[in-house]
């Protein structure tokens, strides 16, 4: 199987699970809330989250959440 090359910020460098993470994110939750909606452990939700920062070229998760929304992903 052959992995596309995704340039750090664009939109297909992020999963659904991704952009679910940011938009409850968006909406105030706390990533505990969100791991308990999601049914994951904090620790994959913080995983997710930093890996989400990574893939954006981003430090930290509201330049992440602003990104998707400038976009219109979330």
């Amino acid at each position: 199987m052959v992995e596309l090359y995704q340039a750090p910020g664009s939109a297909g460098s992020l999963s659904a699970v991704d952009l679910d993470i940011l938009a409850r994110l968006a909406r105030g939750a706390t990533l505990h809330q969100v791991a308990d909606e999601l049914h994951l452990s904090h620790r994959t939700v913080s995983r997710h989250v930093q890996n989400i920062c990574r893939h954006l070229g981003v430090q930290r998760p509201i330049e992440a959440v602003v990104w998707a929304v400038r976009r219109d992903l979330i």
